[in-house]
């Protein structure tokens, strides 16, 4: 196979990941078609990018690390905390598979270093990952959806911020409390107007 072959193939599996949807629905008790694979990495990506400034970290390599996260699930599938009970996973093997090939070494890379977790730019990554879950949540609490509120601020007694407990980066809390805070349409309050220009 050609080189631009290979890299057109990866191009079109990579798109797969537009159609398939994130796992925690059927726990969320949630049918959101806009929540994909490819959407969730999306804006971990600039997640991602706006925490690596803000800890001095180097930003491409965060976010290409964000990106490139989940990218196993587009062979895998997206599996909830229940599924993994259950299933296990060869990403080892659709990583090498999957990347390995690619002429460009760099993806693996990142992968790899990412799922190692020791460097300061794949706990930037995840930290940005655990936040889009956040901002989700936020967004489900927001329609009413009271599993996703107890996803977010936790069961029983302890019902203030129990998702900003899986954080490790001080940036990333703070933002984290924004989310919890911020209406998810404020964003537009100051935008609308009835008079077209």
């Amino acid at each position: 196979m050609t080189k631009y072959k290979r890299i057109a193939n990866f191009l079109f599996e990579i798109g797969t990941m537009r159609k398939l949807p994130r796992m925690h629905r059927q726990t969320l008790l949630t049918n959101d078609d806009s929540d994909t694979i490819a959407s969730h990495s999306y804006r971990v990506a600039l997640i991602a990018w706006i925490l690596a400034k803000e800890e001095k970290a180097d930003p491409y390599k965060t976010v290409m690390m964000a990106l490139l996260h989940d990218i196993a699930e587009a062979r895998t599938g997206d599996h909830n905390w229940i599924h993994k009970r259950y299933v296990k996973i060869f990403e080892d093997e659709v990583t090498e598979e999957q990347l390995g090939t690619l002429p460009f070494p760099e993806f693996k890379e990142f992968v790899d270093e990412y799922t190692e977790r020791k460097s300061k730019e794949s706990i930037i990554a995840k930290n940005a990952d655990l936040l889009d879950q956040a901002l989700l949540l936020r967004e489900y609490e927001w329609q009413g959806n009271k599993e996703a509120s107890e996803w977010l601020r936790g069961k029983g007694g302890d019902r203030k911020n129990a998702h900003i407990h899986k954080l490790t980066l001080k940036r990333a809390v703070q933002l984290c409390k924004a989310i919890y805070t911020t209406s998810p349409t404020q964003w537009w309050e100051n935008l609308f107007t009835s008079k077209n220009r």
